[in-house]
C-alpha cells in the first residue's frame, strides 16, 4: 500500500529567501510552505533507465511618456460573409482598380508567404487578389485595357493569385464573360444609336432610309471599366417620390456607416499587425517629443541604415544561428558532465545555499541588463547582440536576448518564476545541470522563434526575454515530478489527490497551442516558449538518466568495497 508523504520546500528556498528579505523571510517561508506542497507516491525502489520593420527598444524608451493603449473591440455579426461570384450581383460602385472582397478578412502575412513567398507584403497581395477576383466576376479577366492596374505585379504573382482564387472561390468565368460581352454590346449599340441619330437627322429626310451607325462611330464609344450603367428604373409610374428620396438617403447613410466601420476595423488590424510577437511590444506612436542633440546622436549611431531586409534565402538567415544553437547545446552538455562544486572557501557567498546564490546571480544579471537598456551609448551594441531581429539575425543574439526585457513588469514576472521553481530544481539536480538546462532552453527557444519568424510570420518582427529559459526550468521541474501529486494553497483537501506534474505540463502546453495556431495578431512569443519547454523536458530526461547511472555506479562501487572489506576481515 503506497504511503503518502508531504513535501515541503527545501532548505535553499527557505534560507535564500531569508537572506534576501531578512527576518520577514520566516513569515514568507512558512506561507510558501503551506501554499505549495507535493505528495510523493512511494513505491518499491526499482531502477529505471529511460523538452513593422524591426523595432528596437530605443524607440520605446524614447516615447515612454507618450505611449497609450488602444482598446481592442471585437465586433460580432449574425450574418455570414459570402463573396460575390455572379455577374448579375456585381454592385454598381464596382471599379477594376478597387476589385471585390474575396473573403471576410484579408490574408495575413503568414498566409501570403505560403501563396506568394516572403517578398510580397500582405497589403499588396490582398490588393492583387481583390482586383483579380473582381475581374473574374465582372468578366474582364482578359481585357487588355485593364492590365495597367496590375502592371506593378509580376506575371508569376498574378498567376499564383489566380490559382489561389480558382481553388478557393469558385466562379463561372465563362458565363460571367459572356454576360459582360452582351452588356457591352448593348451599351455600344445604345451609345452609337444616340450619336448616330443626331447625325442622321441632319443628313436624311423624315421618310428616308437610315443606315446603321458606322464602325467609326462605334469605335469612338468608350466602354466603362467598372460596372456597366443600368437603365434608370422606377417602382412608381409617377416617377420618384418623397419616400423614394428618403429611402435613397437612408441607404446612403447605411453605406457610409458600413464604410466607416470597415475602415476602423482595417485600422485596428493594421495597428495589431504592427505589434511585436515577442515580449517586446511596438505601440502606436503619436507626436514623440523632440530629442536632445545628445540623444539624437545616440539614436543615429544605434539605428541601422538599411532601408529593407537584406536579400537572403531562408537557410542563409537560419544556418549561422542554428550552428550557434548546436554549439551552445554541446557546451551545456559538457558543462553539466564536467562541473564540480567549488570548495566553501572559494565561494563568493559562502553563507547562502548554492541554489539561492545561483538564482540570485541570474536575477542580478537580468536586472542589470534591463537597466543598461536605458544607457544611450550602449544602444548600438544592444541592438546588435541583445535582441533577436528576424531581418538581420546574428548568432550571439540567441544568448544576449535571454537577459533582455521590455519593461519592469516583464522582468519581474520572469524573475519570480525563476526564484520559485529555480531554487527547487537546483537543489535536486545541482548547479551544473541547472545552468545547462537554463541556457540550452533559452537558446533553443529563440532558435525556434527565429525559424518561425523567417519561415512563416515575417521579417518585420523582433523578440527578446528570458521566457524561453524560464519555461524550460518550469517544464524540467514538473517533468522530474511528473508522477508526483501537487497541492496549491492546500487544495484539493485531504484525502483527495492533487494533480500530477504531467497535468501541469499539459495545462501549459494547452494554453500555448491556441495562440500558436491562431491567425489573430498577438504579442507573445509562443514559439520561444514551446521551444524552451521542449528543451527543458528533454534536458531533464537526460539529466535524470545520467544521475541514475552515477547512482548505480556508486552503489556498485560501495558494494564492491564492502565485499572486499568483508573478505579482508575474514
Amino acid at each position: 500500500m503506497p504511503v503518502l508523504l508531504t513535501f515541503t520546500p527545501l532548505s535553499s528556498f527557505r534560507l535564500g529567501l531569508r537572506a534576501v528579505v531578512g527576518n520577514s523571510g520566516k513569515l514568507l517561508t512558512s506561507s510558501a510552505t503551506r501554499s505549495f506542497s507535493t505528495r510523493h507516491i512511494v513505491t518499491e525502489l526499482c531502477p529505471q533507465y529511460s523538452s513593422r520593420g524591426a523595432t528596437s527598444p530605443i524607440t520605446i524608451l524614447r516615447d515612454r511618456h507618450s505611449r497609450h493603449l488602444t482598446p481592442h473591440v471585437s465586433v460580432r455579426t449574425l450574418s455570414r460573409f459570402r463573396a460575390i461570384t455572379q455577374y448579375t450581383s456585381l454592385p454598381d460602385s464596382y471599379e477594376d482598380r478597387d476589385g471585390l472582397p474575396f473573403r471576410k478578412e484579408d490574408l495575413n502575412q503568414r498566409e501570403v508567404n505560403r501563396i506568394f513567398g516572403a517578398h510580397l507584403p500582405a497589403e499588396r497581395a490582398n490588393e492583387l487578389l481583390r482586383i483579380l477576383h473582381g475581374r473574374r466576376v465582372a468578366g474582364t479577366l482578359n481585357d487588355p485595357n485593364l492590365q495597367v492596374n496590375t502592371a506593378q505585379f509580376s506575371a508569376r504573382d498574378r498567376q499564383k493569385a489566380l490559382q489561389y482564387l480558382r481553388e478557393n472561390i469558385p466562379v463561372d468565368e465563362v458565363i460571367n464573360a459572356g454576360l459582360r460581352a452582351e452588356d457591352e454590346l448593348k451599351f455600344l449599340e445604345a451609345q452609337s444609336e444616340e450619336q448616330g441619330g443626331e447625325n442622321a437627322e441632319q443628313q436624311f429626310e423624315e421618310t428616308g432610309r437610315q443606315d446603321p451607325p458606322s464602325d467609326a462611330v462605334v469605335d469612338k464609344v468608350k466602354v466603362p471599366t467598372g460596372r456597366l450603367p443600368k437603365a434608370p428604373k422606377s417602382d412608381s409610374p409617377y416617377g420618384e417620390g418623397a419616400f423614394d428620396r428618403i429611402r435613397a438617403r437612408n441607404i446612403a447613410k447605411r453605406e457610409a456607416e458600413e464604410k466607416r466601420l470597415e475602415e476602423e476595423q482595417k485600422k485596428r488590424e493594421e495597428e495589431e499587425a504592427l505589434k511585436n510577437i515577442g515580449t517586446l511590444q511596438t505601440e502606436q506612436q503619436q507626436q514623440p517629443k523632440e530629442l536632445s542633440p545628445r540623444m539624437q546622436k545616440w539614436v543615429a549611431r544605434a539605428t541601422s541604415d538599411l532601408t529593407e531586409p537584406p536579400k537572403m534565402k531562408a537557410w542563409e538567415r537560419l544556418l549561422p544561428s542554428l550552428a550557434m544553437t548546436v554549439l551552445v547545446l554541446a557546451g551545456c552538455a559538457a558543462f553539466a558532465v564536467m562541473y564540480a562544486p567549488p570548495r566553501r572557501a572559494w565561494r563568493l557567498w559562502p553563507d547562502i545555499p548554492p541554489a539561492a546564490a545561483t538564482c540570485l546571480a541570474l536575477i542580478g544579471l537580468n536586472l542589470m541588463v534591463w537597466r543598461l537598456w536605458t544607457v544611450g551609448p550602449l544602444w548600438g551594441v544592444f541592438n546588435r547582440y541583445f535582441i533577436v531581429v528576424a531581418a538581420t539575425p546574428r548568432p550571439l543574439q540567441l544568448i544576449g536576448a535571454i537577459f533582455s526585457h521590455h519593461n519592469f513588469s516583464h522582468v519581474a514576472l520572469n524573475m519570480v518564476a525563476l526564484w520559485f521553481f529555480g531554487t527547487r530544481l537546483h537543489d535536486e539536480i545541482g548547479r551544473g545541470n541547472f545552468l545547462a538546462i537554463y541556457f540550452s532552453s533559452g537558446t533553443l527557444g529563440f532558435m525556434v522563434s527565429l525559424a518561425n519568424l523567417v519561415l512563416f510570420r515575417g521579417l518585420e518582427f523582433t523578440t527578446l526575454g528570458a521566457s524561453g529559459a524560464i519555461y524550460g526550468i518550469v517544464a524540467a521541474f514538473f517533468w522530474l515530478h511528473k508522477y508526483d501529486e501537487f497541492k496549491l494553497f492546500g487544495y484539493p483537501p485531504d484525502p483527495m489527490s492533487g494533480p500530477q506534474g504531467l497535468a501541469f505540463i499539459g495545462l501549459i502546453l494547452g494554453l500555448h497551442v491556441v495562440p500558436f495556431i491562431s491567425k489573430k495578431a498577438h504579442n507573445v512569443d509562443v514559439a520561444s516558449h514551446l521551444g524552451g519547454m521542449w528543451a527543458g523536458m528533454a534536458g531533464m530526461e537526460l539529466v535524470k538518466r545520467h544521475m541514475d547511472a552515477k547512482a548505480r555506479r556508486r552503489a556498485e562501487k560501495l558494494k564492491t568495497i564492502h565485499a572486499l572489506g568483508g573478505s579482508l576481515n575474514s
